[in-house]
C-alpha cells in the first residue's frame, strides 16, 4: 500500500450524497438533450434580491477583499443578533456568534467542539445526511429516532417517548432540525421544549438546526425556536444562514450561536480551517438581513411556494400510489409510495433511477436521508416553476401507469 492510500478509517465510513450523484445524472442528461425535470434541487429557484447582489459589487469596487475577523465582521455579527432577537424576543450577543461559509461549516463546529470517539449522536430519521455522515467521521455512533408516518391528514409524529428511551450516559449531542428536511414537518412548540429540558437535565448538546426557520408554509405554524428557551446558552448550538431564506445558497454565508466562551473556543477551530467566511460575501449579508425590499423578496418567494405546494399535492393526489401530506414547512414534499413500491416489486432507489432515465424527471429516494425511516418515500422539492411541476408529476404518472 501506497503512503498516499492510507487513508484514515473515518474518512473511508463518510459517503457523499445522493442528492448531488442525481443531479450530476440530470446533468449529463440535459447536455444530450433530453428535457429534464428536476425535484431533486434543495434550493430557492429565485435569483438573489438586487440589494444583496449591489451591495457585494460595491464592496469589491471598494476593495473590500482582505482577510477578516475569524468569528466575522463586526457589524455582520451585530446585524444577525438584531435579527434573531427582533424574530425571537431574546437577547444574542453579537460575541455570541461565529459567521461561517454556510451552515453546514457551523454544523461541523459542533461536532469539532463535542462529539468524541465513542459517543452517541440523537438524529431524528429521515434526515439530512451530513448529521450522520460527521458522525461517523468523529468515530461516534448514530443512533435515530423516526418520525412516525401517519397518513395524509397528519403527517410525520416525533415519538417523543421513544427519543427519551434513545439517551444512555453516552448521549452526547440531539441533532434537532426544525423546520424539517426532508419531510417538511414542524416540531411542535411543546415538543420542543421538552426535548430541551430533557437535553439540560442529561447534560446533552442540542444542535438545533433551523435553516429553514423563515419557510413557514402554514398561516399558523407551531414553530417555536430553541433560542426563546430560557437556558439556551447552557444546552443550544443554534445553526442559521443565508441559502434558504434570501436565496442565498452559492454564496456560502451561515452562522453558529453559541454561548460566548464557547464560542471564543470555537472560533479558534474556524481560524485553523477556513481562516474567516468570504469578506465581500459578509457585506452583502447584512444588506439581506436589514433591507425592507429583501425581506419583501421573502414574503413574495413564500407566498409563490405556498401556491407551488398546493399545486403539487393537488396534483399528486390524483397520482395512484402516491400518498401525499402538504408539508408546512421547507421547499419539500416527503410523499409515502411503500405500497406502490409492493406492488411493482421495486425498491426506492431502483424506482427513482428508473424514473430519471426513462422519464427524464429527478426526484430524491427517502433512503438518501438517513437511516431506514425513508425507504418507502421520496422527496419532491417544489422550487420549480408550476408549468414544469405540472409537466414533471404528469411524466410520474405515465412511469407508474407503464410500470403497473
Amino acid at each position: 500500500m501506497k503512503s498516499i492510500d492510507r487513508i484514515k478509517p473515518s474518512v473511508a465510513r463518510v459517503k457523499g450524497r445522493k442528492s448531488f450523484s442525481y443531479l450530476a445524472i440530470a446533468k449529463q442528461l440535459v447536455k444530450q438533450g433530453y428535457d429534464v425535470i428536476n425535484f431533486g434541487i434543495g434550493q430557492p429557484d429565485l435569483d438573489t434580491p438586487k440589494p444583496i447582489i449591489n451591495e457585494a459589487k460595491k464592496a469589491l469596487d471598494e476593495g473590500f477583499t482582505k482577510y477578516t475577523e475569524a468569528v466575522g465582521i463586526a457589524e455582520l455579527r451585530e446585524a444577525i443578533a438584531e435579527y434573531l432577537n427582533k424574530r425571537y424576543s431574546t437577547e444574542v450577543k453579537p460575541s455570541e456568534i461565529i459567521v461561517t461559509p454556510g451552515a453546514l461549516p457551523a454544523i461541523y463546529l459542533v461536532y469539532a467542539g463535542y462529539v468524541e470517539p465513542g459517543d452517541e449522536v440523537i438524529i431524528i430519521e429521515p434526515s439530512y445526511p451530513p448529521y450522520t455522515e460527521l458522525t461517523l467521521f468523529c468515530n461516534a455512533i448514530p443512533k435515530y429516532v423516526p418520525l412516525t408516518w401517519k397518513g395524509t391528514e397528519k403527517g410525520f409524529e416525533l415519538d417523543l417517548d421513544l427519543l427519551k428511551q434513545s439517551i444512555t450516559k453516552k448521549t452526547k449531542l440531539i441533532v434537532l432540525n426544525n423546520p424539517h428536511n426532508p419531510t417538511g414537518a414542524i416540531i411542535p412548540s411543546k415538543y420542543v421544549d421538552e426535548i430541551l429540558e430533557i437535553a439540560e437535565k442529561n447534560n446533552i448538546v442540542v444542535l438545533a438546526d433551523e435553516i429553514y426557520n423563515e419557510l413557514l408554509l402554514d398561516s399558523n405554524p407551531n414553530f417555536k425556536s430553541t433560542l426563546t428557551f430560557n437556558n439556551w446558552r447552557d444546552v443550544v448550538a443554534y445553526v442559521n444562514g443565508f441559502s434558504k431564506t434570501f436565496s442565498m445558497t452559492g454564496w456560502r454565508l451561515g452562522y453558529l450561536v453559541v454561548r460566548e466562551d464557547v464560542a471564543s473556543k470555537l472560533a479558534n477551530i474556524a481560524v485553523n480551517i477556513w481562516s474567516c467566511s468570504t469578506s465581500f460575501v459578509q457585506k452583502a449579508g447584512i444588506v439581506a438581513l436589514r433591507s425592507e425590499e429583501c425581506w419583501n423578496f421573502v414574503k413574495h418567494m413564500i407566498d409563490l411556494y405556498k401556491k407551488r405546494r398546493d399545486f403539487i399535492v393537488s396534483k399528486l393526489k390524483n397520482t395512484k400510489g402516491i400518498d401525499v401530506w402538504p408539508s408546512s414547512a421547507t421547499l419539500y414534499l416527503f410523499p409515502y409510495i411503500g405500497n406502490l413500491l409492493n406492488e411493482i416489486g421495486m425498491d426506492v432507489e431502483l424506482f427513482v433511477e428508473r424514473l430519471l432515465y426513462e422519464k427524464h424527471v429527478v426526484v430524491l429516494p427517502g433512503t438518501g436521508f438517513p437511516d431506514k425511516a425513508g425507504a418507502s418515500f421520496i422527496r419532491l422539492s417544489f422550487a420549480l416553476d408550476i408549468d414544469k411541476i405540472d409537466k414533471g408529476v404528469e411524466r410520474i404518472k405515465e412511469f407508474i401507469e407503464e410500470l403497473k
